[in-house]
């Protein structure tokens, strides 16, 4: 009897057709961003020591949403905060933590990106998780960060399907490695441009005469605007696009842009790379609209920069990056944003949820202009 299941199941494998290929990332298209070279994965976790994790829930007609977990480091980030900063481009949102994180300058949870409903939920499961690890049995007081954007347009937002395992199954399975882009984890149900948005990264390496530093990035697209792609109108000349039929609220939605980064650096520091990626924002054409929230979240994964807790702040003996190193990485951010949220796009597929079909960044329409307009190098496909 089991052999005859198995030979059916293997009959069943040999009919189905094969999957299908995996849509591009920017770069194997020919489309390189900026000047700076890239990370060997061109991802987040380039950044030694980050992880990142995925839940993606797509159940039956209405629920397309998840959770993206961001790991600093693999150890206990309470024990051992590192420094952060959240920068508010526009503050229509619901950015869990921020003032905290904001007044002390420091990270003492993985960061989580959800949809806005789920922010409490995802938060109280966060909780658990920190309150559960080995060492802090007697703590009373955890700051946990979560961030979101509004995915209502095709998921069923009001139903708050994020439950505690899918927490832990992101935080619990994030690595390092390549990351999975496109419509999954918290951008399953995203929207951006008017486009198939979801979870995009990039990174930047500094040349060593510069101190060799990365910078990794790691965005949730769900806003709108007029879409740019390397100074080429693909927005317009595909006839989608923020006030082509008037209507004002077609650009609202938000975006989260995490951002890594090994070089030794404070909160007050770090708080001026997280500006910067709105610059990153603004080359992809993003309107920054009323009822968009924008926010970026920086930290610095140097182990010489932990804030631990038995031992007090590394940052009174730890030689910090000045002022006039500060230049190269913020560059490195701005090329780094532009490019994740481009990979996003790229690699987001078409998706159909409570009745509406968001359609996925037609490839071959937008490699004709790229090609057009003489943005596209080689193709690496």
């Amino acid at each position: 009897m089991i052999r005859g299941r198995l030979a059916a199941a293997v009959g069943c494998a040999i009919l189905m057709a094969a999957p299908p290929e995996p849509r591009p990332r920017a770069r194997e298209l020919g489309l390189v961003v900026g000047v700076l070279p890239a990370g060997p994965l061109n991802a987040i976790t380039d950044v030694g020591g980050v992880a990142v994790g995925h839940t993606t829930l797509i159940r039956g007609e209405a629920i397309r949403t998840g959770v993206t977990a961001v790991v600093p480091h693999g150890g206990n980030l309470f024990r051992e905060k590192v420094p952060g900063a959240v920068f508010v481009g526009n503050g229509f949102g619901k950015l869990a933590g921020s003032t905290q994180v904001n007044e002390l300058g420091e990270i003492e949870t993985p960061i989580l990106l959800t949809s806005t409903l789920n922010v409490p939920r995802v938060a109280d499961a966060l909780l658990d998780y920190m309150l559960a690890l080995p060492g802090n049995e007697e703590v009373r007081s955890i700051n946990p960060l979560v961030a979101e954007t509004n995915d209502g347009g095709l998921n069923d937002i009001r139903s708050r399907p994020v439950g505690g395992e899918d927490v832990l199954t992101a935080i619990r399975g994030a690595r390092g490695g390549a990351v999975e882009e496109g419509a999954v984890g918290a951008g399953t149900g995203t929207v951006a441009f008017g486009f198939k948005g979801g979870v995009g990264t990039s990174s930047r390496r500094l040349p060593a005469a510069l101190g060799g530093w990365t910078v990794g990035v790691l965005v949730q697209t769900n806003f709108g605007g007029v879409l740019t792609i390397g100074g080429a109108p693909v927005g317009r000349a595909l006839g989608r696009y923020y006030l082509k039929d008037q209507l004002g609220d077609a650009a609202d939605g938000s975006v989260i842009v995490v951002i890594a980064t090994d070089a030794p650096l404070e909160a007050r520091n770090l708080r001026r790379l997280a500006a910067r990626a709105m610059l990153g924002l603004a080359r992809t054409g993003a309107a920054a609209s009323n009822g968009s929230g924008d926010y970026a979240i920086a930290f610095s994964a140097s182990p010489d920069v932990r804030i631990r807790a038995e031992a007090g702040s590394a940052l009174r003996t730890v030689k910090l990056l000045p002022n006039d190193a500060m230049s190269p990485l913020f560059l490195a951010v701005i090329e780094a944003t532009e490019e994740a949220v481009y990979n996003s796009l790229f690699r987001a597929t078409t998706m159909t949820g409570r009745g509406r079909t968001v359609e996925a960044l037609p490839i071959d329409r937008t490699v004709e202009i790229l090609r057009r307009h003489g943005v596209l190098g080689e193709s690496k496909r």
